[in-house]
């Protein structure tokens, strides 16, 4: 389970809803939710965030909750 299932699970978001509201196939939105090897592009992200009406800057919080700057010199 990836990230971003986790959040549209919290939010009750279903993927077949958002699917149909965004235009993004079934299929990936269900990979995207089930691999966590898939790559989210933006324009997918923002289509998601615009139909489950939730604030962009969260869901960033939340499915990239495991990023952390890596320090080099």
């Amino acid at each position: 389970m990836t990230e971003l299932r986790s959040y549209l699970t919290k939010k009750s978001a279903s993927k077949a809803e958002s699917a149909k509201k965004t235009g993004i196939s079934n299929s990936r939105i269900s990979e995207l939710t089930l691999n966590s090897s898939a790559q989210l592009r933006v324009r997918e992200f923002y289509l998601i965030t615009l139909a489950i009406d939730a604030d962009r800057g969260e869901v960033l919080k939340e499915i990239c909750n495991d990023l952390k700057l890596t320090m080099k010199e």
